[in-house]
């Protein structure tokens, strides 16, 4: 199967269209010109995981956004994933009961929220490989079906015009840190930095271990660099 060499002669939904037509299995990868590499992992034609290079909303933001676990269980089990190093998605399940159907809608949707930043690209080196091992938690047992990433993705036939860039010389990714899209207004942005810094300051941790508190300060910077890129 030959594939476009470069994305802006064609669009993501082709790209994963052709994919499907061919069963493939493998990894489709997208790797900017700045040296961003996206990776879109395949079963059979299906997509089983996304891998962005840059921040994406976490399981937990989706999950808290949908209601479907307050925020104090959502620290608790993160906090236990990152020192365990197992999946967030498994420790809400095992560890807090969280009804496997809604963990898997979650990470449903986040796939599908991956593959949306992706269609934004404007341009990227394009190869599919079939040695590349995909992540841990892939979706293997019950992988995006085609209706799902396929349905209302662009086609080339009917390319429109890439959306223009919300602010001149800032990329996607602060928006992305804060579980945002593109373009939201300086409100939301305050509204979300402060919802997301009263999860991880660290002061808000007095039980954390030393591991712990490390990582909290990494997301908490991550958090305020974002904020501070947006609102500057």
């Amino acid at each position: 199967m030959h594939l476009p060499g470069r994305l802006k002669t064609t669009t993501l939904g082709d790209l994963l269209g052709a994919l499907h037509r061919e069963s493939s299995t493998g990894t489709l990868e997208l790797v900017e010109d700045r040296g961003r590499a996206h990776r879109v992992h395949l079963s059979l034609g299906r997509i089983v995981a996304v891998e962005l290079d840059g921040a994406a909303p976490s399981l937990a933001e989706i999950l808290r956004r949908d209601h479907a676990a307050d925020d104090d269980i959502l620290r608790r089990s993160l906090l236990r994933a990152m020192t365990s190093r197992r999946l967030h998605g498994e420790v809400l399940v095992d560890e807090f009961h969280l009804a496997p159907s809604v963990v898997g809608a979650a990470l449903r949707r986040q796939l599908l929220a991956r593959l949306t930043t992706l269609e934004q690209l404007a341009d990227a080196r394009v190869s599919f490989r079939v040695a590349v091992r995909a992540p841990r938690g892939a979706l293997h047992q019950a992988p995006l079906d085609p209706r799902e990433f396929l349905h209302g993705r662009r086609r080339a036939r009917a390319r429109t015009p890439p959306p223009p860039a919300v602010r001149p010389g800032r990329d996607a990714r602060p928006w992305h840190v804060l579980g945002l899209p593109p373009g939201s207004d300086a409100t939301e942005v305050k509204r979300a930095y402060r919802r997301l810094a009263r999860t991880v300051h660290p002061d808000l941790h007095p039980e954390a271990t030393d591991v712990e508190r490390r990582a909290l300060e990494a997301r908490f910077h991550e958090l305020t660099e974002a904020y501070r890129a947006l609102v500057a």
